[in-house]
């Protein structure tokens, strides 16, 4: 089953993660990067005025994107990772699952906190895939419990 791991790289650990998931699963990691980057200032969810925040609060909003999948059609198991900004994935992640058309394709969302509510709404926005449960994993994790989590998925 050819597999894509594509990931916002908000942070190290982030990166780290998705490249264990790339290598556990022999995936092709892409990272997801908007076309206006976020600053600091931006990921500050202590002002209402914060771009994370405005966009969260604002359901039509959908960030542009500075890079695509290349031949997106030629994966069947597609690992989203991402941040929880507001219980939900943040828009961006939206503009990217609705760029493609992932008809029959296996999608598993996956955060470093709670991603139910989020997996929730991807299930919306890609009606005719098959969207798991969000899963929540840490770069602490153990293989073990990654195998544990990964093995379902990939047959």
């Amino acid at each position: 089953m050819k597999t894509l791991v594509a990931y916002y790289n908000e942070s190290p650990d982030s990166e780290r993660m998705a490249k264990r998931i790339a290598d556990a699963t022999k995936g092709d990691l892409f990272e997801i990067t908007p076309a206006q980057p976020y600053t600091a200032a931006d990921l500050d969810w202590s002002g209402q005025d914060s771009r994370s925040y405005l966009e969260t609060n604002d359901e039509s909003a959908r960030p542009e994107l500075a890079t695509e999948v290349e031949d997106m059609d030629s994966y069947e198991l597609i690992f989203v990772g991402f941040p929880i900004w507001g219980y939900v994935e943040p828009r961006f992640i939206d503009t990217f699952l609705e760029s493609y058309d992932l008809s029959g394709k296996r999608v598993v969302p996956y955060s470093n906190g709670d991603a139910a509510q989020a997996a929730e709404r991807i299930r919306g926005l890609c009606p005719a895939a098959e969207v798991r449960d969000g899963c929540r994993i840490n770069t602490t994790d153990t293989d073990a419990t990654l195998f544990q989590w990964l093995a379902p998925l990939t047959r």
